[in-house]
This record gives C-alpha cells, sequence and structure tokens, in this order.
C-alpha cells in the first residue's frame, strides 16, 4: 500500500526500554491524529486498545473523530502491525478507557511526577508527552532527555 510507505518520521514500537525500532508514520495517521494531539507511537498500545479506538472514532475522548472507513481500514490494519508487543505493553491488562496515561507501565515510568506537575500551563496534561520529552515527536522517549518545564 503506498499510503503504508509514506513515513513522516520513526514510532517507537517498545514502549519499555531505549531501543527504538523505527516505523514510518502513514501520512494519514499524522494528518487525522496529529491535528489535536500527538500522532502517538503506536507501540505505546497493545492491539487490542488501537482496535477498540478505531471502532469508535465518532466517540474519541470527547471528540467526534470520524474519519473515511477506507482510512479507518488502512490505519486500523497498520496500528494493529504495529501495536505494543514489548513486555510491558503485553504483560498488562489494557489501560482503562484505552488512555496511554492510564496505562500500567505509564504509571510506574512517571511515579515521580506530582499531580500539580501535570496541571501547569507548559505542560496541561500527563497526555502532552512533547512537554517533557523534547523527541517524543520522534518516538525518543529516553529518561537522559527529559526536560519537566516550569
Amino acid at each position: 500500500m503506498a499510503l503504508m510507505g509514506a513515513a513522516l518520521w520513526p514510532a517507537a514500537a517498545h514502549a519499555d526500554d531505549h531501543r527504538r525500532l523505527a516505523v514510518p508514520l502513514p501520512r494519514a495517521y499524522v494528518q487525522e491524529c496529529a491535528g489535536c494531539h500527538m500522532a502517538y507511537p503506536p507501540g505505546l498500545l497493545p492491539a487490542a486498545s488501537w482496535r477498540r479506538m478505531m471502532g469508535r472514532l465518532d466517540e474519541h475522548y470527547g471528540s467526534d473523530a470520524s474519519i473515511d472507513e477506507a482510512t479507518v481500514r488502512q490505519l486500523s490494519e497498520w496500528l494493529q502491525t504495529h501495536a505494543g508487543t514489548s513486555k510491558r505493553v503485553r504483560a498488562e491488562p489494557p489501560p482503562p478507557d484505552d488512555r496511554i496515561t492510564r496505562s500500567e507501565w505509564f504509571a510506574r515510568k512517571h511515579d515521580e511526577i506530582a499531580p500539580a506537575t501535570w496541571r501547569r500551563a507548559s505542560i496541561r496534561s500527563a497526555a502532552n508527552c512533547m512537554a517533557c520529552h523534547p523527541g517524543a515527536e520522534r518516538s525518543d522517549f529516553d529518561d537522559d532527555a527529559v526536560r519537566v518545564p516550569k
């Protein structure tokens, strides 16, 4: 598929280590998802979470993110292919509401972050990876690069 070859930047396949197995992000994924939030690496959620999310885009966390059926099929296939298979993602139950920020591995990795920190104007929410991880758009979540803004 031509869509699958439209690499814009790499996505992480492993959420639990510093190895970055890059996968090309389909242009449609970036266009449809990054308009509202970061185009999250598919490896941050298990396949079941992506499947549910793509099946209810009309109720996407309070927004209607509906897209045409052909694009849903293409992106669903890509998300299933590149969904999290790492030890942390695979071994845990899908996160509540299929939210990356409510996954067990996310909570463990961010357990030292005070709730007030997430509410800072410079961060706004735990879902704003780019606020603290300057390489997040390149799927670089290396702990050594983290910079928590004031």
